[in-house]
């Protein structure tokens, strides 16, 4: 290339050019508008071009055309803003080829700054452009590398690790995943590593972990992590050592996730557990045979079938020993047919074992071919020697049944699902004279008489067509040619699906029975007919009060027919407004107990007027117990309801009489000291206050109590009456309060107390101050709270009751004593009436002379008109320490033995002493008895040291019960502690 010439500058020396054109560096200069105007000789020989053809902006021509717009923008740029111009772009060299060139232009501006030249150098930069295609190249396949190895790494659910001395110093993204973790963290340490580890798996790994350290050796291990969420996978971690100079440097590994192929994995061991289980159980077992080989495969349950060892190996051989000799043949038939080709076999033959005994099996086999032709066997060996033996019996008890059904008196046949007849029995045979074969498909009809023909025919299709059972009363011909009522029942056999594939059905003779039933409903016409005639209303009624049947005289009666009788929406029909509640009060209660019962009620004519029943009702038992009917008949008594009404008008006049004539109830006199007790009567019976009489014996206090009684309210319910001393102090609670079965030895049933049977009403408890300490407890219970529990029983009983007491004791003084509750006597003492003695109302003698003579008197049939004067100046004068119950014990005894019409009394018998004296007596005896008493069970607690109870205790000393002693002991105030021994003497 011809050397251009660099322009002169006086100002230059000449060997700048020289420098510029020798120095291997591709130099050139432009204009400040962008005219390159030099380039120096290298870049000339490099371009292979001269001057002219690259000046100015000719030098674009050799620019490789994909980088032509990026420098041109690239300099217009810079020319506009005078920024250094730096630009890589590709070349066309001298001999065509484009290389990398490096170009960088720096502006010269003078001193005002503007730019007045460009000067500029290129530097090849092919080689490291190739180097850094290749780096860049390098750099592409490595990431490449990398997404391939995290990709597979993730699609195979396998991370990798790292791990030395000092724990993980790597875990690839993958296994940040698999444990639930996020990837940008760093990896665990190892504690933190094993607290991820299942619980049963930790300790194991940790082992593990302490044994690598020890020892460089791989590994392989499946552990079982737990996920931050809670979820457990199933992790195969795989590790083998890295060892420097003989010492361990590092693990490096891998871990993947195995949690469905661990699952898997234990899924079919417990299908094959369950298989071996089912093969087990169903004495089936599994066998795999190659013909062309003799290779025999069995599984567990075939070897106990062959009863071999494990140890034995399955071979045609050893399987021909066990066979049948009586079998062998057969089975070698079998055998052989496989061999030759068959695709299948099936085929029951016995097994004689070593012991003698005879097994029999059933096989069933199907070929199988592989890729390479080669057929196998696959089946199964089922031990069925239960089976057969099952069947031997069903076959003897088969035979025993036909046996029993051609014997017992029953007329047995069987059909088609189409109701063809099969079978007859052997009975079936000699009663109708006709052989089986005769009586075959329909052939039974012929037996059939001509009027029930088409009814019973009918009958047996519709049964056949829908499968319900059938049930007819048909007449057919016996052998002798009779015709007679036979009951034609037959029921469907089914099988698994519910289609029918039998019939089976008795016919039974009930000639007698349809006589009978004539018979009967002969008689129920004429017992309908005697019900109807009847004077009385008569009606049935189901168990839960359904109208059955009402007779002519009811029907007449409440002007209704039978059937509107039935359908009347009426509980009640007819009765009285008033008696509804308690009829039916009444029903229930005989329904609850399940007896009869009876009632007063007032029913309505069909005119409209009522009159007065006494209906009874009676239950109907089946053989079970239940009731199944109501019998109810009611009596017409209007007539003497309306005499006990005029009856109890003259009664009542009587009575008023009878006050008027100084008798109040039963109590006789008409002294002062009476009226006021009469008085005081009469002002507390209304209420239902209770009621304190106190009193001598003798003095008449039941009569007391049952004048309040009969003036009370409650007049029209119970007065029970209970003798609170005459009473053993062990069922003085059983006696009031009742008891439930089995509370104590001879309870042998529930039984209802006093207090019970007067709810309602009135009880009268007499001698109230004998009662024991424990029953008064309860006695106050009950008036606090009106309620009690039978002894053994634990639910409460709510009574409404009025109490009335009676005591001829000093109440005050046993409350000092300690005998009696201070409490109860507060309850009791609501309102007190006090009976005076006979002796402070003498004035009564002569009326209660009179009234009791008259009484015994009537009773002994004698007729007493007269009193002597004499023996009534006695009666008179005598003190009476038996009160009213000795003077009527005494008027009795004379009125016996009285002769005339003159009453009189033996002087004799009537006691002189004082009754002063007699109570001071008594109460000097029975502080001597309490005294004496006190005395002996002290020695007895100071002898067993204050025990009460058990072998040496004081009550077996004593030869009394342990609670007897202790209520003696609570009431003479006894300290029993003070018996007791002091520890230590």
């Amino acid at each position: 290339m011809p050397a251009m010439a660099f322009p002169k500058r006086e100002s230059e020396p000449l060997n700048i050019q020289l420098l510029v054109d020798s120095i291997p560096a591709l130099i050139h200069t432009s204009r400040p508008d962008g005219y390159l105007d030099y380039f120096n000789k290298p870049w000339l020989e490099y371009l292979g071009a001269t001057l002219e053809q690259v000046r100015g902006w000719n030098w674009t021509a050799f620019i490789h055309p994909e980088d032509l717009d990026g420098i041109v923008g690239k300099w217009r740029a810079c020319l506009a803003t005078g920024e250094i111009f730096e630009y890589e772009t590709r070349v066309r060299r001298a001999d065509g080829k484009y290389r990398w060139m490096f170009h960088r232009k720096v502006p010269l501006r003078d001193e005002r700054g503007n730019i007045v030249n460009w000067y500029g150098s290129s530097l090849d930069i092919e080689e490291r452009k190739t180097a850094e295609e290749l780096l860049r190249q390098n750099a592409q396949a490595l990431q490449r590398s990398e997404f391939y190895l995290g990709e597979g790494q993730r699609l195979g659910h396998m991370g990798s690790w790292a791990f030395d001395p000092d724990g993980f110093y790597y875990w690839s993204p993958e296994l940040f995943r698999i444990h639930g973790l996020d990837p940008a963290s760093k990896p665990p340490s190892l504690q933190e590593y094993l607290d991820g580890l299942h619980p049963q798996d930790r300790e194991s790994m940790a082992d593990l972990i302490k044994g690598m350290l020890v020892k460089a050796s791989p590994f392989d291990a499946i552990k079982r992590i737990v996920r931050p969420d809670g979820e457990v996978r199933y992790i195969r971690c795989v590790g083998v050592p890295v060892v420097e100079n003989e010492c361990l440097k590092k693990y490096v590994g891998s871990a993947i996730d195995v949690t469905e192929h661990e699952l898997l994995t234990q899924e079919l061991r417990r299908r094959e557990e369950y298989l071996t289980e089912a093969q087990r159980l169903s004495h089936t077992g599994s066998f795999g045979w190659r013909p062309d080989t003799g290779e025999l495969v069995w599984s567990d349950e075939t070897y106990r079938i062959f009863e071999y060892d494990h140890s034995v190996e399955a071979t045609i051989d050893s399987l021909v020993q066990r066979v049948h000799p009586q079998d062998r043949t057969e089975f070698q038939k079998v055998a052989d047919g496989a061999s030759r080709g068959a695709a299948d076999f099936e085929h029951t033959y016995r097994l004689l074992l070593p012991n003698g005994r005879v097994k029999h099996v059933h096989a069933i086999a199907h070929a199988l071919q592989d890729a390479s032709g080669h057929r196998e066997f696959v089946g199964a060996v089922t031990d069925i020697t239960e089976q057969r033996q099952a069947e031997a019996v069903i076959r003897q008890q088969e035979a025993e049944f036909r046996r029993v059904l051609d014997t017992i008196p029953a007329l047995v046949w069987s059909a088609l699902p189409d109701g063809s007849n099969t079978y007859v029995n052997k009975r079936f045979v000699e009663y109708t004279g006709s052989s089986p074969e005769q009586t075959a498909g329909s052939g039974w009809q012929a037996l059939i008489h001509p009027d029930d023909l088409e009814r019973h025919t009918g009958k047996w299709m519709e049964a056949v067509a829908t499968g319900k059972p059938l049930e007819n009363e048909v007449r057919s011909r016996r052998s002798d040619g009779q015709y007679r009522w036979q009951l034609d029942r037959g029921v469907p056999l089914r099988d698994e699906d519910g289609n029918i594939v039998k019939w089976y059905g008795v016919t039974t003779d009930i000639e007698d029975r349809k006589r009978a039933e004539g018979k009967i409903r002969e008689q129920e016409a004429e017992l309908r007919q005697i019900l109807d005639l009847a004077p009385q209303i008569i009606a049935v009624y189901g168990p839960n009060r359904q109208r059955i049947y009402a007779n002519r005289v009811m029907l007449d009666y409440i002007g209704l027919s039978l059937e509107e009788w039935q359908r009347s929406a009426s509980q009640n029909i007819g009765v009285h407004p008033d008696d509804n509640e308690r009829i039916d009060v009444l029903f229930d209660r005989a329904v609850a107990r399940a007896s009869a019962d009876e009632l007063e009620l007032r029913l309505r004519q069909r005119e409209g007027s009522y009159r007065w029943f006494l209906a009874s009702f009676s239950p109907l038992r089946d053989e079970k117990g239940q009731i199944t009917r109501w019998h109810v008949t009611a009596t017409d008594i209007d007539d003497r309801k309306q005499a006990e009404d005029r009856l109890r008008r003259e009664n009542i006049a009587l009575r008023e009489e009878i006050d008027k004539t100084s008798m109040f109830e039963e109590i006789v006199g008409a002294s002062s000291a009476l009226r006021t007790v009469l008085s005081r009567i009469s002002k507390v019976a209304p209420s239902d206050s209770t009621v304190l009489i106190t009193g001598e014996t003798g003095t008449g206090k039941e009569l007391v109590a049952r004048a309040i009684h009969r003036r009370s309210n409650r007049s029209s319910r119970a007065f029970v009456s209970v003798n609170c001393a005459a009473i053993p102090r062990d069922l003085i609670a059983s006696e009031l309060f009742g008891h439930e079965r089995g509370a104590f030895t001879g309870a042998t049933q529930q039984r209802v107390g006093r207090f019970e049977l007067a709810s309602g009403g009135t009880i009268f408890l007499d001698e109230v101050g004998d009662l024991p300490a424990e029953t008064q407890i309860a006695l106050l219970r009950v008036l606090q709270e009106h309620e009690f529990e039978r002894v053994g029983g634990i639910r409460r009983i709510h009574v409404d009751v009025r109490v009335i007491a009676a005591t001829n004791r000093d109440l005050p003084a046993a409350i000092s004593a300690g005998t009696f509750r201070s409490d109860l006597f507060y309850r009791l003492n609501v309102f007190p009436i006090e009976i005076p003695a006979l002796r402070k109302r003498k004035d009564d003698v002569p009326l209660l002379v009179e009234y009791f003579i008259d009484r015994y008197a009537r009773k002994a049939g004698k007729r007493i008109t007269t009193v002597d004067k004499e023996t009534l100046r006695l009666l008179e004068s005598y003190p009476w320490p038996g009160n009213i119950r000795e003077l009527q014990n005494v008027i009795e005894r004379s009125v016996i033995v009285c002769e005339t019409e003159n009453f009189s009394v033996d002087e004799s018998w009537l006691s002189q002493q004082p009754s002063k004296e007699k109570t001071e007596s008594q109460l000097y005896l029975s502080e001597k008895v309490t005294a004496q008493e006190r005395e002996i069970i002290e020695s007895a607690l100071r002898d067993s040291q204050g025990r009460v109870f058990g072998p040496s205790g004081a009550a077996a000393k004593l030869g009394i019960a342990r609670s007897t002693l202790e209520s003696k002991i609570r009431s003479l105030k006894i300290n029993k502690n003070r018996f007791r021994a002091t520890p230590g003497t």
